[in-house]
């Protein structure tokens, strides 16, 4: 033997062992995925196999796997190693391969067509993934050639099985285009070269369809297949008479689901509008499917009315335009409106009993909208024919809204009991909706049929129908203003007269008295009328959140009115209090609607009725604070904590005047504000020292320290400068809670006194004193490791950014190290945390422009600048998220535009070493992205951009599918 033989004959004795080799391991490991109990060796083989699977050698080993003498389990994933490659690594196949891989493919089908399901769709998803990727220029005539190859005899296969196997093929080729991995030129190229072969497929889904002999599992096939096509945008008129013989498979239990999916397919394609004249033959195609709605409803048959409710709702919503201008066929339209209104009030109890009229309720917007469009004169027409089917669509919705009796109520499971809520929620939308054809006229209709019902006294009524009315007006009177409506006297005359036997009657009461709250507060008069049910209704736990919700909204719009129930409703709500009948976020609620209610009231008044509201929880603060701290008492805390908050947060003295004199507020006579202290700051001082005891026993716990801050920062946030008196005491126990334990919380307060107070030359003293040490503290923080801090760091780039924006002077301290702060920014940049670079470049785009009026941060600009150009450019080259490519941008922008001799420099230096910041791009890109940021120091957009295609370019994601669609 010649030595290059030998060679040869080695290298293919090789080949041959790795091939065995693999293939015998593959094996090894789908046995273990698929038959081994120990989890570990199962996640361990199915690693391997993910990696085997894109290996070269899978193109050797997943033929073996296709063994005849395999199980379908290892057959499976031979199929579908065969179509990973082919889609994801198809330029790894030389050209003169196409031709052989299809063969086998073909040939594997074959084999499959009367074998195992999965491996058979497996199999046909991997040839359709190689026609998507030859066709047009090297696979012409892709699908006629996959007809006429399965249509040929022979192979030892029958005829049904090659049938089958051929429409599967001819089904997942559009599903597997829709999703493939072409780049964007492709698709368009496959996707018409794919509508040009559906003169291959119509005739031979029309064939199959219509022979009487074809058995109902290739006609159910044959029906996917289409399903499949319509959705490439065939062109409805070239579907016609598929679509005709789908209705005709409706009548057939087992052809039903896959007759209606094709259906619905075809004609809610958005260009199927183009074809005006086939529309207009599919009308009464819907119509004449009422008999099998109707016997379908009466033997409580749900699937069969989901099903024809699809058809009709899916034909009216997308073409109701199209067919509203046919004035020729109005009446026909106008069928099949009211063949829609008949699936909208089926009968029962939706999700119970029915699931099909919450299909119907974008079709009544749609209609709507395409009404409401037309030009005022064909406009007037229209809402002559329409306006009448509206009025009959609210009765239908108020029926379909109310409840089941109490009994069958209580059977429905707590998942029924949530459908059926939201189920009135898109109801209650539609209503609003509607509200705006049907107007004024809407609510008379409501209220004269909750009037006839409240006052008939021969004939009881139902509690249900008396409550879906009100649910009618609460939807309306929710979002639309009806302050001018002349029922809602009426309305509110009426309430005290229902009889309130039911809970959910009660909550519908509540929101509906809610809703009109702002109706109450132009009609003061009527307070009386509905605020004892509000305050009766705040004892029962049942009717926790609608009271309180409401008694939020009474007191919130009609403030200035309430002065007269004051004493009540304070009285009312403490007694609910004090028993804890409602839960933590109602009591919240509750806090907040009596610091509305106390805002309207003088000031006398007002701390009279503070001391009285919040001694108690003093009292209770006072004993839990000598307690050794512990789970319970933290709690007990925090409740308390939040209620004072949440009282601050809504009670402010200093709108009265503004308010009455915008004319906002209706003239009343309130005793002028006294000189003196804000009534908050008073109880604030009052309690300072207690929460000072409290801070020194919880220190160590973030979630009590965030309750304290959060009193402050609201009642900052209220008073404003009304909130100066405490400054100084509080600037200096956020020091030393700061010094003890530095906490996210201290800081995002100090950001507040910052923004409000660090201009006032009064207060700058302890407003600076307080910024240089937690400065300070934070500093030491970065020494020892932020990392562990992410919040702290946060917290303090934002405040930092405030001082620069509303303080700058705060810089020019010597006691500020400004070059460690920069310095702490630069490493800030770096944190994976989002939220924290988005603080840091804020703090950096504020920094800079000071550059000019701030010597200490012009000296240390000059100084380290390079070092926050380079994190700049560490974050663009793959070192940060994404997402945070605007923020980077920004700050270069500001770079150039405030530093832009030094820039230059830096970029280039910055730049210059080979790798940085991506091993993917070039020195010419390098250049190139410089030169275009130095030139843009005007259109900030323009730098974003920039920024944006070089991050790409750094992560060899530029010209990608995935970088387009991020």
């Amino acid at each position: 033997m010649e030595r290059g033989e030998g060679a040869n004959m080695f290298f293919f004795c090789l080949f041959c062992f790795v091939y065995l080799s693999l293939s015998l391991i593959s094996l090894q490991a789908l046995h273990q995925l698929y038959y081994d109990p120990n989890i570990e060796n199962k996640n361990l083989a199915q690693k391997w196999l993910m990696q085997a699977q894109v290996s070269p050698q899978a193109w050797q080993f997943c033929w073996a796997l296709l063994s005849p003498d395999k199980v379908p389990e290892i057959q499976y994933f031979g199929a579908s190693a065969l179509h990973t490659k082919i889609s994801r690594y198809w330029s790894d196949i030389p050209t003169d391969q196409y031709e052989s891989l299809k063969t086998q493919l073909f040939s594997q089908i074959a084999c499959f067509s009367s074998g195992s399901k999965m491996v058979l769709t497996r199999l046909c998803v991997a040839l359709a993934s190689l026609a998507l990727n030859t066709m047009p220029e090297a696979w012409p005539g892709a699908v006629a050639e996959m007809v006429r190859v399965f249509q040929e005899e022979g192979g030892g296969v029958d005829g049904r099985a090659r049938c089958l196997a051929l429409l599967e093929l001819l089904t997942v080729l559009p599903e597997e285009f829709q999703t493939s991995r072409l780049p964007q030129y492709r698709k368009g190229q496959v996707r018409g070269a794919l509508g040009r072969e559906w003169g291959s497929v119509c005739p031979l889904l029309q064939q199959l369809l219509r022979r009487t002999d074809s058995p109902g599992a290739v006609k159910a096939r044959v029906l996917r297949c289409l399903s499949s096509w319509v959705l490439l945008d065939v062109p409805l008129s070239e579907s016609e008479g598929l679509v005709h013989d789908c209705f005709g498979a409706l009548p057939d239990p087992e052809l039903f689901d896959t007759a209606v999916e094709a259906i619905v397919n075809a004609i809610s394609q958005p260009d199927s509008q183009r074809y005006v004249n086939t529309l207009l033959k599919l009308v009464p195609q819907v119509l004449a499917l009422q008999e099998q709605l109707r016997e379908a409803v009466q033997n409580g048959d749900m699937e069969t009315c989901h099903g024809i409710c699809r058809i009709a709702v899916t034909l009216g919503e997308n073409h109701s335009r199209t067919l509203l201008e046919q004035v020729d066929h109005w009446q026909s339209f106008l069928a099949l409106v009211n063949m829609i209104m008949f699936c909208t009030g089926i009968p029962g109890h939706y999700p119970v009993n029915e699931t099909t009229s919450s299909l119907t309720l974008t079709f009544w917007y749609t209609l709507q909208d395409e009404i409401m469009s037309f030009e005022s004169d064909k406009q007037a027409v229209y809402l002559q024919v329409y306006r009448p089917v509206y009025f009959q669509l609210v009765d239908v919705l108020l029926h379909k809204a109310q409840f089941p009796s109490d009994q069958e109520y209580a059977s429905w499971s707590s998942d029924e009991k949530e459908q059926f809520r939201i189920y009135r929620v898109d109801i209650s939308d539609t209503l609003m909706y509607v509200y705006e054809m049907l107007g004024a006229e809407l609510l008379s209709n409501l209220y004269d049929k909750l009037g006839r019902l409240l006052t008939n006294a021969e004939q009881p009524t139902s509690w249900q129908h008396t409550e879906a009315l009100l649910y009618g007006f609460q939807s309306i009177a929710e979002t639309i203003d009806v302050n001018y409506s002349d029922v809602i006297p009426g309305l509110i005359g009426l309430i005290p007269r229902i009889n309130i036997n039911n809970i959910q009657l009660a909550d519908t009461v509540m929101f509906t008295i809610g809703a009109l709250a702002e109706w109450l507060a132009d009609h003061p008069v009527m307070l009386s009328s509905v605020l004892p049910l509000v305050l009766q209704a705040l004892g029962n736990p049942d009717l926790s959140v609608s009271s309180v919700s409401t008694l939020k909204k009474i007191c919130r719009e009609c403030k200035y009115d309430l002065p007269p129930y004051a004493t009540n409703i304070v009285a009312v709500s403490q007694e609910v209090l004090i028993k804890q009948i409602h839960k933590t976020s109602q009591c919240m609620w509750l806090m907040q609607a009596l610091g509305f209610l106390l805002s309207a009231l003088p000031v006398e008044d007002i701390l009279r009725n503070l001391h009285s509201l919040i001694t108690p929880y003093i009292q209770q603060l006072e004993k839990l604070a000598d307690e050794t701290p512990n789970p319970s008492n933290k709690l007990a805390i925090i409740h308390i904590l939040g209620l004072l908050s949440n009282l601050f947060t809504t009670l402010d003295i200093s709108k009265q005047d503004d308010e009455s004199a915008e004319g906002s507020a209706p003239p009343v006579k309130t005793a002028p504000p006294q000189p003196g202290p804000n009534p908050v700051v008073v109880v604030l001082q009052q309690v300072f020292a207690l929460i000072q005891t409290v801070l020194s026993k919880w220190l160590n716990d973030s979630q009590v320290v965030e309750a304290v801050c959060a009193i402050f920062e609201k009642s900052v946030k209220t008073l404003l400068h009304d909130f100066a008196p405490m400054v100084s005491q509080l600037s200096e126990m956020l020091g030393q809670m700061y010094s003890t334990i530095p906490q996210a919380s201290a800081l995002d307060l100090t950001r507040q006194m910052v923004h409000i107070f660090a201009s006032e030359t009064d207060h700058f003293p302890p407003i600076k004193a307080l910024f240089e040490l937690v400065t300070s503290v934070t500093l030491s923080i970065f020494q020892q490791g932020p990392r562990d801090h992410p919040d702290i760091v946060d917290s303090f780039m934002q405040l930092q950014a405030q001082a620069l924006k509303r303080k700058p002077d705060l810089f020019l301290s010597e006691s500020l190290d400004v070059k460690a702060v920069f310095h702490c920014g630069v490493l800030s940049l770096k944190f994976p945390e989002a939220p924290t670079v988005k603080s840091t470049c804020l703090f950096f785009t504020e920094l800079l422009p000071h550059c000019s009026d701030v010597p200490p941060l012009a000296r240390v600009v000059q100084e380290d600048g390079k070092l926050l150009v380079q994190a700049v450019l560490e974050g663009i080259g793959g070192g940060a998220s994404r997402s945070l490519m605007d923020q980077f941008a920004e700050v270069l922008f500001s770079l150039n535009k405030n530093c832009f001799s030094l820039l230059a420099v830096w970029l280039k230096e910055a730049l210059q070493p080979p790798g940085f910041p991506s091993s993917r791009i070039t020195v010419d890109q390098k250049d190139n992205f410089s030169q275009q940021i130095l030139r843009e120091r005007v259109n900030k957009r323009r730098v974003k951009d920039i920024v944006k295609e070089f991050t790409l370019l750094c992560r060899g994601l530029h010209g990608t599918e995935y970088a387009a669609e991020y």
